[in-house]
């Protein structure tokens, strides 16, 4: 009885296996499907500060964020010179604007806006190339001093624009 039982679990996943064996499952967490055949390095250059108002921590924070995502996003080797992938750009703004204004005609909120433009070369394909300019901000109560806020919002910012840059680039693919 014990064969019977073991020839029929065998009947049945026998074809199972078959036809899974020529199936491949593949997922992707963070949206990147890049060919590493193909794509093996990327550089990454300064994004000096373009605007008219200037927080100079900004530049490093925004950098390192990007440079950090990618690194942990992609196989990418991350090189200085000549890669399969270039990426360079700007920060070209950096404002503040009221937002919501009280009874007494003062702004009750303000508005914190980050403006990068990213120059994305694909040396394989100059088909994905990219010129853009990618925008974010976050809005703070206007009681509070940009020196005691500048800092978090600056961190807050910059994760959205890496997130906004990453997709339109490396995660477009």
């Amino acid at each position: 009885m014990k064969i019977f039982r073991k020839l029929k679990v065998l009947i049945y996943i026998l074809p199972l296996m078959i036809i899974l064996q020529g199936c491949t499952i593949s997922y992707r967490f963070n949206g990147s499907a890049i060919n590493y055949d193909i794509y093996r390095s990327i550089d990454i250059t300064e994004f000096p500060i373009r605007a008219a108002l200037v927080y100079p921590p900004l530049q490093q924070t925004f950098e390192n964020k990007l440079l950090d995502y990618v690194t942990r996003q992609t196989k990418l080797q991350e090189i200085d010179g000549p890669a399969d992938i270039e990426m360079s750009g700007e920060i070209t703004g950096y404002s503040l604007s009221p937002q919501a204004v009280g009874s007494d005609a003062y702004a009750t909120e303000t508005r914190l806006t980050i403006s990068v433009r990213v120059k994305y070369v694909d040396n394989k394909n100059p088909t994905n190339n990219l010129d853009q300019t990618f925008t974010a901000y976050r809005q703070f109560s206007s009681s509070l001093m940009l020196t005691d806020v500048q800092d978090d919002l600056c961190n807050q910012i910059s994760e959205e624009l890496v997130n906004l840059i990453f997709n339109a680039t490396l995660g477009n693919w």
